[in-house]
């Protein structure tokens, strides 16, 4: 008998365990009723929809039953290959807003104030919603006082400046989750990702005998005063390769002519790419020992893979980030004063202010930790 509610039933192709092993549902003993169902919504950026997977073993160890089903874009779906606390991912440019509206969840979260995101969760069928939902004038509303917070610092840059709190402490207090036991970003390397890796390591004659440190350049186009001025990392550059450190070049395709021109002056530097796939970037990250990057999603794939991580921080909350006790935050001595804007309108940026000789007193006190 066709056992439709399991949640390994596809329903267009055979599940995973008859195409392997040609068992059918009366003799199947992965037989895994679905009973409970949580929707997350968690659209973009990819390094917010990963930093974000700290929720799922402690949603996991408090709904065990549940089946999870993840609503985020196709270039995020990557992050999730080897997750095992998730069930479904659906995608947002395809078939999520038809399954949305025609399922039934006991549990909807939207941690995102976006409007986008909060009216998917508005006319998704939930019998609890938790985070943010769009009402019918268009507003989006937060759910509790707990999201009403984190509302108001989406709006306000004061109240953002004067947060304390964590990302997660954030989000684990909107779900009423244990907060003294935060789980780190979930982003697990198959064996096949891994060996790429090694792969590279050899290609690159890797030594593991010296200290392998990521250079990350990399701040996307969305906020581009986080980024630090090249002359910086030129400094920085010239003082580790004295040390002989090992240096990994990252970035991506926006980043492709300061990274270009940074290895045509420094001849030494190991260029790994700036068209890798969001697992090859990652894997590339796991080669290093030391990861020195500002607030990007290099910063959020290093802390997930457990690196040892130099944040520097500028126009960005250094509040919201959690390093989980592996890495120093650096930032300028003077305020920002151009918190969250997009571009920086000072002669001199706070990011410019942050100096070599700080970063490399961070390296040293990194490598002991």
């Amino acid at each position: 008998m066709l056992k439709i509610d399991c949640a390994y039933f596809k329903g267009d192709r055979p599940c995973k365990f008859h195409k392997e092993d040609g068992i059918k549902c009366d003799d199947c003993n992965h037989y895994k009723p679905i009973r409970n169902k949580i929707l997350i919504i968690k659209l973009d950026a990819i390094g917010d929809v990963l930093r974000t997977t700290s929720i799922l073993p402690p949603l996991r160890k408090k709904y065990p039953d549940a089946f999870i089903t993840w609503c985020t874009k196709s270039n995020a779906t990557q992050l999730f290959s080897n997750d095992d606390f998730v069930d479904e991912i659906i995608t947002f440019e395809e078939d999520a807003l038809f399954r949305i509206n025609a399922e039934e969840y006991d549990i909807v979260i939207n941690l995102d104030t976006s409007k986008v995101s909060s009216s998917i969760a508005a006319s998704a069928n939930g019998k609890n919603k938790i985070g943010f939902v769009l009402n019918k004038k268009g507003y989006v509303e937060a759910t509790s006082k707990a999201a009403d917070k984190w509302l108001a610092m989406s709006a306000f840059d004061d109240l953002k400046k004067e947060n304390k709190q964590t990302y997660q402490e954030i989000i684990y207090e909107i779900l009423e989750l244990d907060k003294t036991k935060i789980a780190q970003p979930i982003l697990k390397l198959s064996d096949a990702d891994l060996e790429k890796g090694n792969s590279l390591a050899k290609k690159w004659m890797l030594n593991k005998k010296h200290t392998t440190v990521g250079l990350n350049v990399g701040v996307g186009t969305k906020w581009p005063s986080k980024g630090w001025h090249v002359k910086r990392w030129e400094e920085l550059i010239e003082t580790l390769n004295s040390k002989n450190y090992q240096l990994l070049l990252l970035g991506g395709q926006d980043e492709k002519e300061l990274i270009t021109g940074l290895c045509r002056k420094y001849k030494f530097l190991i260029n790994t790419g700036y068209n890798n796939s969001l697992v090859e970037f990652a894997a590339i990250v796991n080669l290093c020992d030391i990861l020195i990057t500002a607030d990007s999603l290099a910063l959020h794939i290093g802390t997930a893979l457990n690196k040892k991580i130099i944040a520097l921080f500028g126009p960005t909350s250094i509040s919201e980030i959690d390093l989980f006790k592996r890495g120093i935050k650096v930032t300028a001595p003077d305020e920002c004063k151009c918190y969250y804007n997009k571009y920086c309108t000072e002669e001199v940026s706070c990011m410019e202010k942050i100096t070599s000789e700080m970063v490399m007193s961070a390296v040293s006190e990194v490598e002991k930790l």
